[in-house]
């Protein structure tokens, strides 16, 4: 009965609006001289065109109903940095990339039904930082500033509180393998970094990525570095796939001129041999990759190994813009989903798009936005490869950053040039985009601000450029503000409002079935279509009480 209300609602407003409207012709540019150079699409400059996209948006939204399948399959994906800002930037650039005006650009997960807001602090500080909030959207417990996978009882950097089982916090990758389901990991970071360390490791500093950097007396007391417990200990040794940077943190410091990789360990282990052992005493298919060109091969094989381990780079991964001979994570997706989707049970995979945050880190605005526009294509990737009916995606970040996007340009001026509106009261131009602090000072030797316009790098778009920040640091900070939570798939319905980051998994784990607490379709068997019934049974809903509104709202429309 609502549904029939909500139609003869829209109904009506199409009426009063005039949608019925003579066709539109094709947008045109014309010259605005107020904002100037501004050029707006003729159609916008009329009110019934923004009253015709409020009726369709309205539309989309009554026919939305709520989707309580089981989540067979879950995806995670966290844009690193990605701040509200940088989704509004990333917009707008990738817009311009196709030659638009790039504010009306959308970008994959801005199409997806359900959005929240997320906060982020850690529990000893106001702005997070990625292994606290890792720790957050992952096991669903918040924690303290530079701790993985473990509770609030830690003190960072101490082995013993590391070493007490009663402080570990479990991942949503562990829940899921507990019941049966597949795990993966795609990073453009290193797989040790503080991110994808959220999905397997427990560690007191986010900075023990190999034995090197863990103090020998924690060696001695028995503490493991993350790569370690990566490959050797669960959940991270049961994972079917594993894609990313950070080689060197499983490879031994060797001086053998014939070894390629030169790792960073220091106690002889070559962890990829040691991921081999294990898969060969599991008597499992497997595959160690290093290139692009490996991954095609496994990506075209029409005999998938069961588990997967791709270290790209020694390092992180290379920005987009400068990569040569590695994935995009566009591909790591897919081949990661084609991998998972063999299992029965289904399967969690995790997706972080993690050189936002190193862009930002360094104020290039540039590289920051292209690795978000890479990162959508990703999450288009995946929902193309899914089924909504059975696989809940949820995008989101894990922090912010202090970049912003401000002062009155054009409707279409180059998101990543100056203001061509006004120049400041010091009568020198600005960027729209700049940081509250970063590599980049905006003031001078002589005490005056930076003519951007005379910079040869910031003329030429060098990937390189750094945008003026207020405040001069080594590397620009994280930003404490609140994150958008995205989502799309079974019990997308979740994840509105604003709520404590820790409750993502909660919400992701219950709408699959991963939980103590059980919906009705966890135990599914298929029922018969409804067509036209009340929530209560199973009795037709009569039209007649409707017929005279419909036929009063038509003769409306004549």
């Amino acid at each position: 009965m609502a549904r029939v209300r909500d139609l003869l609602l829209v109904l009506a407003l199409t009426c009063v609006t005039g949608e019925e409207v003579a066709s539109t012709p094709k947008p045109i540019k014309v010259l605005d001289t107020i904002m100037n150079p501004s050029y707006i699409p003729a159609e916008e400059k009329h009110g019934f065109y923004w009253k015709k996209s409020a009726i369709t948006t309205l539309k989309s939204k009554l026919k939305e109903t709520k989707n309580v399948n089981k989540a067979k399959n879950g995806i995670l994906f966290i844009g690193d940095g990605m701040s509200v800002a940088t989704v509004m930037a990333a917009r707008t650039f990738s817009g311009q990339l196709e030659r638009g005006l790039g504010e009306e650009s959308v970008l994959e997960f801005e199409k997806f039904p359900f959005t929240g807001l997320a906060r982020t602090y850690c529990i000893d500080a106001q702005v997070p930082d990625s292994a606290c909030t890792a720790t957050s959207y992952l096991t669903g417990v918040k924690t303290k500033y530079g701790v993985i996978g473990l509770d609030g009882n830690v003190t960072r950097g101490s082995c013993h509180s590391q070493l007490h089982r009663g402080n570990w916090a479990p991942s949503i990758g562990q829940w899921a393998l507990e019941q049966g389901l597949d795990v993966g990991l795609v990073t453009t970071t290193r797989i040790t970094h503080a991110s994808p360390a959220g999905m397997y490791a427990h560690t007191s500093e986010r900075n023990w990525e190999c034995d090197a950097d863990v103090p020998k007396e924690c060696l001695t007391l028995g503490c493991r570095d993350i790569a370690y417990q990566l490959v050797m200990d669960n959940p991270g040794r049961q994972f079917k796939v594993i894609m990313g940077g950070g080689r060197r943190e499983l490879l031994p410091n060797v001086s053998d001129p014939l070894v390629k990789t030169v790792g960073r360990r220091l106690d002889g282990l070559d962890l990829t041999e040691m991921w081999h052992v294990d898969k060969v005493n599991k008597n499992a298919t497997h595959q160690y990759i290093t290139d692009r060109n490996e991954l095609m091969k496994v990506f075209n094989s029409d005999d998938l190994p069961e588990y997967l381990l791709g270290l790209f780079k020694d390092d992180h991964m290379d920005y987009h813009l400068k990569a040569k001979d590695q994935p995009t994570l566009e591909e790591m997706v897919e081949v990661a989903i084609k991998m998972l989707s063999r299992s029965k049970r289904g399967y969690f995979l995790f997706v972080e798009g993690g050189r936002i945050d190193h862009a930002h880190h360094d104020s290039l605005a540039h590289l920051a936005l292209d690795e978000t526009v890479e990162y959508s294509k990703a999450v288009k990737k995946a929902k193309l490869l899914t089924n909504a009916e059975d696989t809940l995606i949820v995008v989101s970040s894990d922090h912010a950053h202090t970049m912003t996007v401000a002062g009155y340009p054009s409707r279409g001026n180059d998101i990543l040039s100056t203001v061509d509106t006004a120049t400041g009261d010091d009568r020198m131009p600005y960027t729209t985009i700049s940081y509250a602090n970063g590599k980049a000072a905006s003031i001078g030797a002589d005490g005056k601000r930076i003519d951007v316009t005379l910079s040869q790098q910031f003329l030429n778009r060098d990937l390189e450029y750094s945008y003026p920040s207020l405040v001069p640091l080594d590397s620009e900070t994280h930003g404490g503000e609140d994150v958008a939570v995205f989502a799309s798939g079974p019990w997308e319905h979740l994840f509105t409002s604003s709520y404590e980051q820790n409750v993502v998994p909660h919400l992701m784990a219950y709408a699959m079935c991963l939980t103590e607490d059980k919906h009705e379709q966890c135990n599914y068997t298929p029922r018969k279509p409804k067509f036209w019934t009340s929530s209560a049974s199973t009795t037709r809903v009569s039209l007649v009480p409707y017929a005279l509104s419909i036929l009063t709202v038509i003769t409306m429309c004549l």
